[in-house]
């Protein structure tokens, strides 16, 4: 891949963009950051929003194209780099499984973890999006019971994002501790390329605090 074609990661440290940034290194992506403030609301600002209206991360420009939804994201990036081995192939067998577990995410996960966080009644069964948040957990602890990956023995960009997501929410008590979760996000994060970005995005945020306090 030329320098032409590396990819622009807009980014903030200790974020959703954190999953993303591990994926890159674990595809041994070139890649430029494109770093906001988070503290100070800087990915809320016009310059941005005119890239991305949402005004958040992760988003990345590649190509001269935007991407963003952070499923969108994971799947582009692992098809960018085959050779990585991160991704079933179009006439694999595991296709459908893998890119069914990425959608789970953003079409269950975070719509049932945001309506936990912020202590709202979910929908009614018949209209929610993800039934109810204990049906939509068993799933998931139903799936990576089979393990050690959620697609059993082959490791995949669906698990870095999984194995990001489930750290972070265990960490702040929105999913519970199960013994299946907090193995599965112990074999992710102790993997090279996630202590790499965490021991970067600490000492990002520390340099994004001491802004804050001038």
């Amino acid at each position: 891949m030329t320098d032409s074609n590396r990819i622009t990661l807009y980014y903030s440290p200790q974020s959703r963009a954190t999953g993303t940034r591990v994926l890159l290194d674990e595809l041994g992506a070139p890649y430029d950051l494109h770093v906001f403030n988070m503290k100070v609301g800087e990915q809320r600002q016009p310059a941005y929003l005119a890239i991305n209206p949402l005004g958040k991360v992760p988003a990345i420009h590649h190509r001269g194209e935007l991407v963003t939804e952070q499923v969108a994201i994971t799947i582009y990036l692992a098809d960018l780099f085959p050779q990585a081995g991160l991704t079933p192939a179009l006439n694999d067998p595991l296709r459908g499984p893998y890119l069914r577990w990425i959608a789970y995410y953003g079409a269950s996960f975070e719509p049932a973890l945001i309506d936990k966080f912020m202590q709202r009644e979910p929908a009614p069964i018949t209209q929610s999006p993800y039934a109810d948040y204990d049906t939509m957990l068993g799933a998931l602890e139903a799936q990576l019971a089979k393990g050690p990956y959620l697609l059993g023995e082959r490791m995949t960009a669906a698990d870095v994002l999984w194995g990001v997501a489930f750290s972070w929410t265990m960490m702040f008590g929105i999913v519970p501790k199960k013994d299946v979760f907090v193995r599965y996000a112990e074999r992710m994060t102790s993997r090279p390329a996630f202590q790499r970005i965490t021991a970067a995005d600490d000492e990002m945020a520390a340099e994004h605090a001491k802004a804050v306090g001038g």
